[in-house]
């Protein structure tokens, strides 16, 4: 499906980076003077303390910890604090990247901690890390919405592995975006598609051209029969960035 026009908006559905921080995109602003909004199409809801609890959930029962994201280690942390739990000096914490193992630090001192990451930031090296650390007890603090990879490894690996939903994805308000139309949009997670047809149940595509990372994502796009125009990682365009600026010069030559 070949769409018309050039390319001069960009919609990326993700939260407007802080002030003073350079975002992934700046350079296609830059290269071919487009315009790029940013705006969240998922907001990250809280599960309490109490509920964790509820759940049967005891943080002291294991010797380590899975962390996928920043948002497990804020809403992890944040429980903690909600059930007055003092972690074990020697707690573990297996980080599925070097950047999620620093952002940490925001909570505990990593000279009193141990800390673990991969080599190279790829999921695979990260289930080879806990591999070699079969022998933990791990908990997995995660989302209602996340893959399943992790807690597959470690059962198909005899892996002792608990999670626990402390926080929510849900769909955000879109409402405001009802008569606003952009050349291209690019989605991150399956949970982007449900919130535009949450919030836009007869969204049509129309000339809007769709990027879409991810696996998990380009299926939940073609359960919508939406098209994917813009696709990464692939082997011609390793980042969602590459990939979109080969898709402007095209547009817009």
């Amino acid at each position: 499906m070949t769409k018309q026009g050039k390319i001069k908006t960009i919609l990326i559905s993700q939260h407007q980076p802080e002030p003073g921080k350079k975002s992934i995109f700046d350079d296609l602003i830059t290269k071919f003077k487009v315009k790029i909004d940013y705006r969240s199409f998922i907001q990250i809801d809280p599960v309490h303390g109490r509920e964790v609890r509820r759940a049967k959930v005891n943080i002291l029962n294991h010797t380590a910890i899975i962390f996928n994201s920043k948002n497990a280690v804020d809403h992890f942390f944040r429980v903690v604090e909600e059930l007055r739990v003092d972690l074990p000096q020697d707690m573990k914490y297996f980080c599925m990247t070097e950047g999620i193992g620093m952002y940490i630090q925001k909570y505990i001192f990593l000279r009193k901690r141990k800390v673990f990451s991969p080599k190279a930031n790829t999921e695979k090296d990260f289930l080879n890390l806990l591999l070699t650390h079969k022998n933990e007890k791990y908990l997995f603090p995660c989302s209602d919405i996340r893959k399943t990879t992790i807690l597959d490894f470690c059962d198909n690996n005899n892996i002792s592995i608990v999670e626990s939903c402390m926080y929510k994805t849900v769909s955000a308000d879109l409402s405001d975006l009802e008569n606003v139309f952009y050349d291209a949009i690019v989605f991150f997670s399956p949970a982007d598609i449900k919130s535009l047809f949450d919030n836009f149940p007869d969204f049509k595509q129309n000339n809007t051209r769709l990027a879409a990372i991810g696996e998990t994502t380009q299926i939940a796009m073609r359960e919508k029969n939406l098209f994917i125009d813009i696709a990464a990682p692939t082997k011609e365009n390793p980042s969602i960035v590459k990939a979109l600026e080969d898709h402007i010069k095209l547009a817009n030559s």
